[in-house]
Parts: structure tokens; C-alpha cells; sequence
């Protein structure tokens, strides 16, 4: 096959209509960047209610979610994707028999965003735990001696010093988010991965297709990572660089 019918049969396999798959893969991507966005907002707020517990809770709480961080932190995530999402499904339908209501099919969309967040709520809580630390203790006695309430205390203080620390490790957070929706195939959910693989076993065109994936989620991290350098920079206005950066 010469170098020209190659390209055109690649073309024809990428091609928006059918019999190409470009249409498919392109809906399979949007089904990734949203559980990816699903599991990374839940996975935010488990994270500010872990850092915050662990720093300023009781000592059960601090105990539960050193338990928890350490956990999600030390288990491959494969393995935890496979037993949350099918213990979340299944406990959700035994509370439904034992209230007396039929078993219901739980959406793959909704339990893929649930089950990385909680993986990704792991991560939060140590990123943004470190992010409040790097706050200057000081900043927060002077506004708690000036009668600051705790709301105003975080949203002033807290908050605006934190979120530069936090920005870098969030950034990777998401990364992390949009790689690990392709191991939600192992569950049989119709994200990128899956329908990539599916597209080449169909058509035996295995290197176009995973080269068209790998280019989809290598395009996905370089605008994320610009989106995350201009947040970044915002985060930063007006604080002093140190030297010889």
C-alpha cells in the first residue's frame, strides 16, 4: 500500500460519518471529560472537608480520614475502582430491598464520577491540607485577635494565600482525573478507551486508533496545562517572587 492510499484509508477510518469513527470517539471523549470534571468537583469537596477535619477536627475525625487518605493513597486505583464500583451499586440496591423498593440499574455515568471522586477526594485532601499549612500562622492569629469570624478568616486570609500553593498539585489532580476515566473500561463504561479498543478490534486498525487516543488525551493535558499556568499566575499577582526565580 503506498503512502498516499494509507493516508487516505487512515482518514477514512478517523472520518466524522460513518463508516469512520470519528463521530464516536469524539462522543466518547465528551463522556470522559465529564466524569473526569464530575469526579474532580466531588473530589474537591471531599478534599476541603478532609483538610479541613484533619486539621482542625477531633481526634475520631483525624483518625477516620488518616484511615481513609491512606488507604485510597496505598491501593492501586484499578482495584479501588473495582470494589467501590461494584459495592456502591450493590449497597445502594440492598438499601433499596431492605426499604421495601425493586432494585434499580445505577447509571455508569453517575458511578464512575462517584467512585473517582472518592479516589480523587484522597489526593484533595492532602494537597489542600499542605496548601493551609503554607499560610502564615501568624496572618490567621492577627485577623482571629482583630474578632475576624472563621468564614470571613478563611475567605480573606485563608483562602487567597492558599490557593497558589494549592494551584500546582490541583493541576495534577486533574490529570490524574482525565487518565484514570480510561480505567473505568474494566466496568464496561463507553469512555474514550473503551470505544478506541472497540474501534480497533472491529477494524484491525489498532495503531490509528490508540495513536488517535493518545493524541485526544495528550491534546486534553496541554490545554489543561495552560488553562492551570494562567490560573496559577492569577493565584500569584502580587505576591513577592523570591530571588533568581
Amino acid at each position: 500500500m503506498t503512502g498516499g492510499a494509507l493516508l487516505i484509508s487512515t482518514l477514512d477510518l478517523l472520518a466524522w460519518a460513518p463508516p469512520g469513527w470519528g463521530q464516536t470517539l469524539a462522543v466518547a471523549l465528551a463522556q470522559s471529560i465529564m466524569i473526569a470534571l464530575g469526579a474532580y468537583g466531588l473530589g474537591l469537596l471531599i478534599g476541603i472537608g478532609g483538610a479541613y477535619g484533619k486539621l482542625y477536627g477531633g481526634p475520631v475525625t483525624r483518625d477516620l480520614l488518616a484511615i481513609y487518605t491512606t488507604i485510597v493513597r496505598a491501593v492501586p486505583e484499578l482495584i479501588l475502582i473495582l470494589i467501590l464500583y461494584f459495592a456502591f451499586t450493590s449497597s445502594i440496591n440492598n438499601l433499596l430491598l431492605a426499604w421495601g423498593y425493586d432494585r434499580i440499574q445505577i447509571s455508569g455515568f453517575a458511578a464512575g464520577i462517584a467512585v473517582l471522586g472518592v479516589v480523587q477526594g484522597a489526593y484533595a485532601t492532602e494537597v489542600l491540607r499542605g496548601a493551609i499549612l503554607s499560610v502564615p500562622h501568624g496572618q490567621i492569629e492577627a485577623a482571629r485577635a482583630m474578632g475576624m469570624p472563621p468564614l470571613m478568616l478563611a475567605w480573606r486570609v485563608t483562602l487567597p494565600q492558599m490557593l497558589a500553593a494549592a494551584i500546582p498539585g490541583l493541576a495534577n489532580l486533574w490529570l490524574i482525573a482525565t487518565k484514570d476515566t480510561a480505567l473505568l473500561a474494566v466496568v464496561g463504561y463507553a469512555e474514550l478507551t473503551l470505544v478506541t479498543r472497540q474501534a480497533a478490534s472491529t477494524t484491525k486498525a489498532f495503531f490509528t486508533f490508540f495513536m488517535a487516543a493518545g493524541m485526544l488525551y495528550l491534546a486534553i493535558s496541554i490545554l489543561s496545562t495552560l488553562v492551570f499556568n494562567r490560573i496559577e499566575a492569577w493565584a500569584r499577582r502580587g505576591q513577592v517572587r523570591g530571588e533568581g526565580r
